[in-house]
């Protein structure tokens, strides 16, 4: 099988924040669907906050740097046959998140 990261960007999510317990009521149902199936690895939201960038000599900045336009708010990896099947689940974590998400294959590395 193949694994796929589903995603969305911080401020995405922009419905009034009284729905937020009906939403993540939601997404939660699509995660519990996904691991009764079998293809769920792992997910979820990232915390609203600025990153850590760690450059290749080893010295630590805060970020995003300031020409960063988006920041992903939360994810979900699955583990599906097809690319089909990951945009079915992404359509269904689309509608439960009430936000477009991104679909993304990731890569095999036969040595991990």
């Amino acid at each position: 099988m193949t694994r796929y990261l589903i995603s969305f960007d911080d401020g995405a999510m922009d419905f009034p924040e009284e729905d937020l317990p009906a939403v993540g009521e939601a997404a939660h149902a699509v995660v519990r669907a996904a691991q009764e199936a079998g293809a769920w690895v792992f997910g979820g939201g990232v915390q609203n906050q600025r990153a850590s960038i760690v450059a290749t000599d080893g010295v630590i900045a805060e970020g995003p740097y300031p020409e960063t336009k988006a920041v992903i708010g939360g994810f979900s990896i699955i583990d599906v046959p097809t690319r089909a099947e990951a945009l079915e689940w992404a359509a269904r974590f689309a509608v439960a998140c009430r936000c477009a998400q991104e679909v993304r294959e990731i890569m095999d590395d036969p040595d991990v």
